[in-house]
C-alpha cells in the first residue's frame, strides 16, 4: 500500500520539505504562518487552505517516510 512512499528517496523528500515546505523564507516560513492562522481560527479563505496544503504536504510525506523507516522490521 505504501510502496510508492518506500520508493521515494529520503534525500529528495528532505530537499522538497526544506525548499517548497518553507518557501518563502522571509519574513517567516509560509507553512509556519499558515499553521499560526489555523491555530488562531483565521484560516478561512480557500487560497490560505490551499497554501497550507501546498506547503504542508512535503512535511507530511517526510514524516510518513521517517515513521516507515522507524517502524520497519530490521533486516539482517
Amino acid at each position: 500500500m505504501f510502496a510508492w512512499l518506500d520508493r521515494l528517496p529520503f534525500g529528495l523528500l528532505l530537499i522538497i520539505a526544506l525548499t517548497l515546505g518553507l518557501a518563502p523564507f522571509v519574513p517567516e516560513p509560509h507553512v509556519w504562518e499558515k499553521l499560526k492562522m489555523l491555530a488562531a481560527g483565521e484560516l478561512v479563505r480557500p487560497i490560505d487552505i490551499f497554501d497550507l496544503l501546498l506547503h504542508g504536504v512535503p512535511w507530511l510525506l517526510l514524516l510518513a517516510k521517517l515513521a516507515r523507516l522507524a517502524l520497519a522490521p530490521r533486516r539482517r
